[in-house]
């Protein structure tokens, strides 16, 4: 019986460690405080594309582990923290795969006045500290740029049926026609775009649209675009990143329309997190966040293609 050992050898640990110290390092120097929020929650995520771990409580209502430090971050600067940074551990219920572990590290930090594009500069300047090879000048793509690039066709103009022709002119058949068109431009996008990004460097795509604001501000325009960014290496997604969403009405709003999906979809309905709107209402200040996935940078460096090369014990061995 071999299931007692870890996965990720010892270099890759070292490795690992490593990483950990040259981060700290680079936040240190640019003042950027280290914090630690809660694990558990009394909120999960209603977010209809996320799944939330809930732990029974006797005689109590039920927890949730969280799926991110966000909301807990945010009452922090609604506080006066200023920036801030955490690598947390983060549970997502129904991920698994070759890129993916229901329990893994998040880096997630947040600057006070920086907008998406000033936090853009400096995910890349962190990448390029933590592997050299990153160093180089990044690519910058609108998500319209990408798509008319990659998929053939403009996703602020385009239909279902574009999306489903780009598909089918590559062999992939869609696995239901039942899909929103939001849906649509993310199976495009999950096929064709994004694994074709950041081959050998690091890809921006900002400008997405409004409906796929998430917690990003929306900017106006013709048409509007959602303040928010995804950055790619070698075709996997590595950080996401927002101009955060500052005002509790709209927050109160987008987490409503995230229950109403999940109400149609047949998900478990989920309450909305009261104590971060409270604290967007006692105000947020100005600020970009970012989460990249850890991991997902340390397969970077060790140059494999498993997460569980670099995770000591990976879900099936936890």
């Amino acid at each position: 019986m071999t299931d007692w050992q870890p996965t990720a050898s010892n270099s890759h640990l070292r490795l690992r460690a490593g990483l950990l110290n040259k981060l700290r390092s680079f936040f240190s120097a640019r003042q950027v405080l280290e914090v630690e929020t809660p694990a558990l929650s009394h909120f999960g995520a209603t977010d209809r594309h996320i799944a939330s771990f809930q732990v029974p409580q006797s005689g109590a209502p039920s927890l949730y582990l969280q799926t991110s430090p966000e909301f807990h971050m945010k009452r922090l600067l609604a506080a006066g923290s200023g920036d801030i940074y955490q690598v947390s551990r983060v549970f997502r219920a129904d991920e698994s795969g070759r890129r993916h572990n229901p329990e893994f590290t998040l880096l997630e930090w947040y600057r006070v006045g920086y907008d998406h594009r000033r936090l853009m500069s400096e995910v890349a300047e962190l990448l390029g500290t933590l592997l050299p090879e990153l160093a180089a000048e990044p690519e910058f793509l609108s998500y319209r740029d990408a798509f008319q690039c990659y998929a053939g066709f403009d996703p602020f103009v385009a239909s279902p049926v574009d999306c489903r022709q780009a598909l089918q002119q590559h062999g992939i058949t869609p696995p239901t026609e039942d899909l929103d068109y939001d849906s649509w431009l993310d199976l495009t996008a999950g096929n064709l775009v994004y694994p074709a990004l950041g081959e050998g460097g690091v890809t921006f795509i900002y400008d997405y649209p409004a409906s796929q604001a998430a917690l990003a501000r929306i900017r106006s325009g013709d048409p509007p675009v959602a303040e928010r960014f995804e950055v790619f290496v070698n075709g996997m997604e590595l950080a996401n990143g927002f101009h955060e969403l500052a005002d509790a009405v709209e927050q109160q709003r987008r987490f409503a329309q995230d229950l109403e999906a999940r109400a149609r979809l047949g998900l478990p309905a989920v309450a909305m997190d009261t104590r971060l709107l409270a604290a967007l209402q006692a105000g947020l200040p100005d600020c970009a966040g970012v989460a990249l996935g850890f991991d997902r940078l340390v397969m970077l460096a060790a140059k494999v293609e498993s997460i569980g090369d670099v995770m000591a014990f990976p879900s099936e061995r936890a």
